[in-house]
């Protein structure tokens, strides 16, 4: 009898055996729960990773304050870019 629990497989089989005996309704369940949590975990060191960082894409897309500066209207004869006519008579 001394034997059969000499090495660390018999003992690793026995406990799987009794795990899908016992706990096979749960093992979906469980399986589910590990992955949530795996999930979870990788977004976590994820965003501690970016913690420290400042990414020049988000300077770009933030919105930029600044002045309104109103050009004076066109003399005639000068070229226009449309913003000075009114909606009506643009083509």
């Amino acid at each position: 009898m001394g034997r059969l629990f000499d090495g660390p497989w018999p003992i690793v089989i026995i406990i799987v055996v009794a795990l899908l005996l016992f706990a096979a309704p749960k093992l979906p369940a469980m399986a589910r729960s590990l992955g949530q949590s795996m999930r979870i975990i990788k977004s976590e060191v994820k965003e501690m990773k970016n913690d420290g960082k400042t990414d020049s894409t988000d300077s770009a897309s933030s919105p930029v304050e600044g002045k309104v500066v109103n050009h004076p209207p066109a003399k005639p004869g000068e070229p226009t870019d449309g913003t000075d006519v009114p909606p009506s008579t643009r083509a």
